[in-house]
């Protein structure tokens, strides 16, 4: 299968997606495109800093986050009432 042929086929696979499988499979793509300047970026950074991001993941796998929703209400609220 040659380029052109491939490129085809991908495009029938992705045209065929419902919404929120063509969403992710963006999102796929977008991080594999930027995957290998983003793998530079992480060697750029000191052991600390990769040690906080590392915590933070495993934070975020765990459960313990805050939505994203829940901190916009939030502020929303305080700098509403002003």
């Amino acid at each position: 299968m040659d380029a052109s042929e491939l490129k085809l086929k991908i495009l029938r696979e992705i045209d065929s997606l419902e919404e929120s499988k063509l969403q992710e499979v963006y999102g796929f793509l977008q991080n594999f495109i930027r995957g290998e300047k983003e793998l530079d970026e992480w060697d750029d950074l000191n052991t600390a800093q990769q040690q906080g991001i590392l915590d933070a993941i495993e934070e975020l796998n765990d459960g313990k986050g805050t939505l994203h929703e829940s901190v916009i209400a939030k502020y929303r609220k305080k700098y509403s009432d002003g």
